[in-house]
């Protein structure tokens, strides 16, 4: 576990005990409730430094525990790993509350409906990713970012095997994209660190919803983007190059092969 998100959880853990304490133990999953909703949705920046120290929480799905419906119809990364999160605090602090006898669970560990009715009024938030201070901090900074050095070794590999490869450029571009865009955990974790503003991303319709049957990792989304973005990159390349033959609307017409970009 990230060590910035094992003190939020410890706080937390905290604040429920004297709370429930303090209250003499009434109102225990809303209290519970409105404390995961207060800490663990994260605000953008602190978000990516919990997901560049734990990169496994690129692997959270949405699990349809999203309550807003719109949000919840096109999520962002951000609000798929904060719901996690707060899934999973969720529990930990009915632990506790089982173990003071706050709360009561039957014998499978479903709480009553009495108990459920004191999450009425306690409403999850939806958090704007759309925006970030260390972002811009960064893009101030000399040097080529992190991503942009994936992009161009993407690029000088697709610009020399197009030049000596019998290639058609459009499946050749899409090779070169899945190998070079297309991440693990490990490898979108120290992006996100230099720029937040992937938290905000969403499907958007680039994930195929069968294969993940609706529900796909929140670093998914991030690899659809970055493979969509280096495509175009190479696309480009390839036009200006007359590899790529265009329509009369100036688009490239394209032999498509049917084995696509592999998604891990």
């Amino acid at each position: 576990m990230s060590q910035l998100l094992a003190d939020i959880v410890e706080k937390v853990q905290r604040d429920y005990h004297a709370a429930m304490t303090a209250s003499g133990g009434e109102n225990a999953l809303g209290t519970a409730m409105e404390l995961c909703n207060q800490y663990l949705y994260l605000e953008v920046d602190t978000l990516a430094r919990v997901v560049a120290e734990d990169p496994t929480l690129l692997a959270t799905r949405p699990g349809g525990m999203i309550a807003d419906e719109e949000e919840a119809a096109n999520p962002s990364v951000g609000m798929i790993i904060s719901v996690n999160l707060a899934a999973g605090m969720l529990e930990a602090l009915i632990g506790i509350a089982a173990e003071h006898g706050w709360l009561k669970p039957d014998a499978e560990g479903r709480l009553s409906e009495e108990d459920h009715q004191q999450l009425d009024d306690v409403s999850a938030p939806v958090v704007d990713y759309s925006d970030s201070e260390l972002a811009k901090q960064n893009m101030q900074k000399p040097g080529r970012s992190e991503l942009s050095k994936v992009m161009a070794l993407a690029e000088a590999v697709f610009q020399e095997r197009l030049a000596t490869e019998a290639a058609d450029a459009y499946n050749l571009a899409l090779e070169v994209a899945s190998e070079y865009s297309v991440f693990a955990p490990d490898d979108i974790a120290p992006l996100v660190a230099e720029n937040p503003l992937l938290l905000g991303l969403r499907a958007d319709g680039m994930v195929d919803d069968e294969m993940f049957e609706g529900d796909p990792p929140a670093g998914l989304v991030i690899s659809a983007h970055l493979t969509d973005m280096v495509m175009s990159q190479l696309m480009d390349y390839a036009v200006e190059q007359g590899a790529l033959a265009l329509d009369s609307a100036g688009q490239p017409i394209l032999q498509v092969n049917e084995s696509g970009p592999s998604l891990h």
